[in-house]
């Protein structure tokens, strides 16, 4: 009795802590301070047997053993009585720092329901970007979570989030849509993502997600280094074709815009296509998502014109270049071949089609790729094309086949002189400055989770991906180069229909 007695009139004589950006640990009941309340919340939560969470019960787990128990309530009681609890992980501040409330405090458990929050993004005084609200003056957004397997299997998770306006991000351009990535396995640097979309960029894609790193705070807890990025929609400043409505029924628009993705999940209301090779694949819309009768007779009737055209028996035949773009596609190969990608026609493959009769699918953009090098091992040579020799996991929807195309051939090689000669000696400089921007920021993210291996970034960047990346360029170029007069494509070099 004297202990409770004791204990009480300590946590009587405190006072209020007061709101922080970041929470006391032992705050398990996320009021921004550790007392009484947070002793009863606990015993709560471990007599009703709440399991341990790497977000969502953080805080309460004082002795760091990754469980909710007894033990963390003595810790949190002897923590209180002598001023001695662990205090918890904290940003760097050398990158800009999203600060996130959800109402009430609630746990992002769905990928379907959004949560109310606040936000407000503190540049830290860091050259070129601009602070958006503050603690006293907080935006509104709302906030899910995002991703497929790394929602399912990962502590780490990343988010979608929905603004209350359109809002420009750290130098991006202004939309409501964004996504929090996080990286997790991205154990060679935290660039699978980035790489690509530079490439591409600096190739002339069309648009490609623009990409910053940043440090979070969720709910007073610090959760790492993030990539905010910009969500892939139809959009003026993204995908800028005709954006078309749910349900629509006038023949002449059901025709586009399309924003179509290669999906290895399937959703509701994917559309399922058998290749050539008996293989059955989904391709999901994403715009419009909810299809009319005549939107999606339409581009069924589409895909399957497409997937026909190119199984079609003579590969001298350029009939499949009447529904998919070539010039597009042969970019696109190209980037996934250098960062050697087997998932790329697999799953997040985004595709568009713009409004009209004669209007072809346009591969792009990039997306999601965290397979790059995953075939890494120090023996392996990246002496492989992308579609041979796979992961299990990953399928080569329609490149195998369009690959044997000799007009596609060129069309790569092509692109590929550009590559070598014109972005390839660039990358090396991206890569380094992109590597000294993470540092620090990495090793924090280290000690909040240390199993994902976010830190030592340059070391990281140098002995693995630039070695692996490098290998596969060697490689493709004593495959598809040419001499450096000679145009593998030139213009008057066209066949016909």
């Amino acid at each position: 009795m004297r202990y409770i007695l004791s204990f009480i009139l300590l946590m009587s004589a405190s006072g209020l802590l007061g709101q922080s950006t970041l929470r006391p640990r032992g705050d398990v009941n996320c009021d921004w301070k550790a007392n009484i309340d947070d002793v009863t919340e606990l015993i709560v939560m471990m007599l009703s047997g709440e399991e341990y969470h790497a977000f969502y019960t953080y805080a309460a787990d004082i002795n760091d053993d990754k469980a909710i128990n007894i033990e963390d309530v003595t810790a949190l009681i002897k923590g209180l009585l002598d001023g001695g609890l662990p205090p918890m992980p904290s940003y760097s501040g050398t990158l800009p720092v999203l600060f996130i409330k959800t109402e009430d405090c609630k746990n992002i458990v769905s990928k379907e329901e959004y949560l109310r929050a606040e936000w407000w993004l503190d540049a830290m005084g860091i050259d070129g970007y601009q602070s958006i609200g503050s603690p006293d003056q907080p935006r509104s957004m709302q906030i899910k979570g995002r991703g497929n397997a790394t929602w399912t299997n990962l502590d780490k998770k990343s988010f979608r989030l929905k603004l209350a306006e359109k809002q420009p991000m750290l130098g991006m351009s202004a939309n409501k849509h964004w996504t929090l990535q996080a990286q997790a396995l991205d154990w060679m640097g935290q660039v699978s993502d980035a790489l690509p979309f530079e490439i591409g960029r600096r190739m002339g894609m069309a648009w490609n997600p623009h990409m910053e790193p940043v440090e979070v705070v969720l709910n007073g807890q610090y959760i790492g280094m993030y990539f905010l990025t910009e969500k892939v929609r139809i959009d003026e400043n993204r995908i800028n074709i005709t954006e078309q409505k749910d349900n629509e029924t006038d023949p002449a628009k059901v025709t586009g815009g399309w924003l179509l993705e290669i999906d290895n999940y399937g959703e509701p209301n994917s559309i399922h296509i058998t290749e050539g090779n008996g293989l059955t694949f989904s391709i999901t819309p994403h715009s419009p998502e909810v299809l009319s009768d005549a939107q999606r007779e339409y581009i069924t009737n589409f895909l399957q014109q497409t997937n026909a055209a190119i199984y079609i028996g003579n590969k001298v035949s350029i009939e499949w270049e009447r529904y998919i773009d070539i010039d597009a596609l042969a970019i696109y190969y190209v980037v996934q071949e250098a960062v050697d990608n087997p998932e790329a026609f697999s799953g997040s493959c985004f595709m568009h089609k713009e409004r009209g009769e004669n209007t072809k699918l346009v591969f792009g953009p990039l997306w999601d790729c965290g397979s790059s090098f995953v075939r890494y091992n120090k023996d392996y040579p990246f002496n492989e094309f992308i579609y041979e020799n796979m992961p299990s996991y990953c399928n080569a929807r329609w490149i195998s086949e369009i690959v044997k195309s000799p007009h596609f051939q060129l069309r790569v090689r092509h692109y590929w002189k550009q590559f070598y000669e014109q972005v390839y000696p660039t990358m090396e400089a991206y890569l380094d400055a992109f590597a000294e921007k993470v540092e620090v920021a990495g090793n924090y993210d280290h000690v909040r989770w240390p199993k994902y291996h976010g830190n030592n970034t340059i070391y990281r960047l140098n002995r693995y991906t630039k070695n692996c990346f490098n290998k596969k360029v060697a490689w493709l170029q004593s495959k598809w180069g040419y001499d450096s007069g000679i145009d593998p494509d030139p213009q008057d070099i066209q066949p016909g229909f």
